[in-house]
């Protein structure tokens, strides 16, 4: 008779190895640990936010991860593990929604990278308006990119 605890953790090593050879490999899980924007594309809900990226101006000067990640290595891929482990998620049990929507950690991300580049923009429009309101790019400016 073989002891119970054995089978058990080779059954454990041959599905976590099983899941990683699918993700990685199969699924080119592997793409994630780059700034390639193709790696965004795997998944074909986001084809048509590719698309559009492909013919937009953002194409030229920014790839994905400059305006859905922070610039920090840590934070970086600590992002990227979260967005894919949910994007994952909701793909495979088909509980996303056709209109990805950002939340709210999304949204600082977005707004902190608009405003990186686009800053004295920014800053010009909200001295306008006299300081009252602060200005959200993203609340305008959401399918811009693509």
């Amino acid at each position: 008779m073989h002891n119970p605890s054995v089978v058990l953790f080779l059954v454990a090593v041959g599905l976590t190895g099983g899941i990683g050879i699918y993700t990685f490999i199969y699924a080119r899980g592997y793409m994630y640990f780059t700034d390639s924007p193709e790696a965004c594309a795997n998944c074909h809900s986001m084809s048509s936010q590719f698309s559009v990226w492909l013919k937009g101006s953002h194409r030229h000067v920014a790839v994905c991860n400059d305006c859905h990640t922070p610039p920090t290595f840590v934070s970086k891929y600590y992002t990227k593990a979260v967005n894919g482990f949910w994007h994952s998620w909701y793909f495979t049990t088909e509980a996303y929604q056709d209109n990805i929507l950002a939340r709210k950690r999304t949204k600082n991300i977005l707004e902190r990278a608009c405003r990186h580049c686009h800053g004295d923009i920014v800053e010009a429009l909200e001295h306008t308006q006299n300081n009252t309101t602060t200005l959200s790019c993203v609340q305008c400016h959401s399918t811009v990119g693509h």
